[in-house]
């Protein structure tokens, strides 16, 4: 179905993969490209269970835009294990504008179609896709969702390689 702003269609292999990402857990990321062709968004690479951060971010093109799923594994400050499931517009500064418009005008509706995204990142270099900011993005979601009380005002909250204090 093509997405009235962009004209973009969304590959039914888009939505598959993500829900192999949520539900079974068997990638560790996933990049979208647009294929202005086909005037539709596809997969470009998934990455394994194994993959790290540093990984995922290395498959990021330097000088395109890109989506990004990224499934990142955390310990609340109870020791529990848990996951968020991040969305990544990746539009670097050094992309073309067409690029960049189109990426910009097919993010709405093309997040609408991967139900299950719990945090959001909009990054347009390097820097803005640091753990830290992984781990920024996710206090603050977590803490937002707060209904029972879980965070207190002053929490601490480790993040794989990180530890948040909020």
């Amino acid at each position: 179905m093509a997405n009235a702003a962009s004209g973009m269609a969304v590959h039914d292999e888009c939505k598959l993969k993500f829900m192999d990402l949520k539900a079974k857990r068997t990638h560790r990321f996933i990049i979208y490209k647009i294929e202005e062709k086909q005037k539709q968004v596809m997969v470009e690479k998934v990455g394994e269970p194994a993959q790290t951060y540093d990984e995922f971010t290395a498959c990021l093109p330097d000088n395109e835009c890109r989506y990004a799923v990224f499934d990142y594994d955390f310990l609340t400050p109870e020791g529990v294990q848990k996951s968020r499931i991040f969305f990544i517009a990746w539009s670097p500064d050094t992309a073309r504008v067409r690029n960049k418009m189109i990426y910009a005008s097919s993010k709405d509706r093309f997040k609408r179609e991967l139900d299950g995204i719990q945090v959001e990142l909009q990054a347009t270099d390097a820097s803005e896709m640091g753990l830290d900011m992984f781990c920024s993005g996710l206090v603050c979601r977590l803490m937002m969702n707060d209904r029972r009380g879980y965070f207190p005002k002053t929490s601490v909250v480790s993040v794989k390689n990180c530890v948040v204090f909020v």
